[in-house]
């Protein structure tokens, strides 16, 4: 059976770097596709001789509507992942005004950002059909690629659902797209022990002062009950990403520690999660 995955998103997100990187992990890429064609190129691919991993990646200027029918049409037969890239919209403007490129859907009656607002709301369906949304605001091209290795390089061996764990700081926002959001700011904040301010959720002492809370191990075996009971029941309902983010208020020590943990302890039981820590300076 082909394993097709569709590349979708936003205009100067990353679609054709993704797709990039996907061709250099050995997929078949088809980059611009008309999504007229959606339905030809897969009965192709999945012919005698075709491709084990194909990759899609729709055009800018496909409509919504025809992009979600023909995404919906090829599910009932084969198996179809959906990635959407994302950004903001001063990110793109940056972006768009660094390259000195005209936007898709620039038709010269608005301002680039209010173009790249009425691609977002155009798009809003589209990316609530996404298995995995991608925000691609502060990652450069390698840390796009390195993702893009983390998530489908070796997918032929890997047959559980993935799973993403993120720390972050509440002062600078929420990540965008994640399924569950833990807030850790209930913890004493080892921010306010003089020598542990410098210091972060990676480093022992720090560990061992979040660790050491008497409501730290409470809250751990409480969550991890909680994942023990949604981890198998997203995977029977077919989910091929679960991202966690655990918050604190400025992202450099309780919620990167207690991180940390929760990827032990998904690792102890046979998954491999993706780690970042948002908002860690170090």
């Amino acid at each position: 059976m082909t394993d097709v995955l569709v590349i979708t998103g936003l205009s100067g997100a990353g679609r054709s770097q993704a797709a990039d990187d996907l061709e250099d992990l050995g997929w078949f890429v088809v980059d611009n596709l008309p999504v007229e064609l959606l339905d030809k190129i897969v009965e192709l691919g999945s012919g005698t001789g075709g491709f084990t991993r194909l990759g899609l990646v729709i055009g800018p200027t496909a409509a919504p509507a025809d992009v979600l029918d023909g995404i919906r049409r090829l599910r009932r037969s084969h198996r179809v992942r959906v990635i959407f890239l994302d950004a903001s919209t001063p990110e793109l403007v940056k972006r768009y005004g660094s390259s000195r490129r005209k936007h898709p859907l620039d038709d010269g009656s608005a301002g680039i950002a209010e173009t790249i607002e009425r691609e977002r709301d155009l798009l809003e369906g589209v990316k609530a059909e996404a298995d995995l949304v991608v925000d691609t605001s502060d990652l450069n091209v390698h840390q796009l690629k390195a993702l893009i290795y983390a998530t489908f390089g070796d997918e032929h061996i890997r047959s559980n659902m993935q799973v993403a764990v993120t720390s972050f700081g509440f002062k600078h926002g929420l990540p965008l797209d994640v399924d569950l959001v833990m807030d850790v700011r209930f913890l004493p904040n080892p921010h306010w022990q003089d020598d542990l301010r410098p210091l972060t959720g990676l480093d022992q002492p720090v560990r061992d002062y979040v660790l050491g809370q008497p409501s730290t191990a409470d809250f751990l075996e409480r969550f991890e009950h909680l994942l023990e009971l949604l981890i198998p029941a997203y995977e029977a309902e077919g989910k091929s990403y679960l991202s966690i983010a655990i918050g604190c208020t400025g992202g450099q020590h309780r919620s990167v520690a207690l991180t940390e943990v929760l990827a032990a302890w998904l690792r102890d039981r046979g998954h491999r999660p993706r780690v970042t820590h948002r908002d860690l300076q170090e």
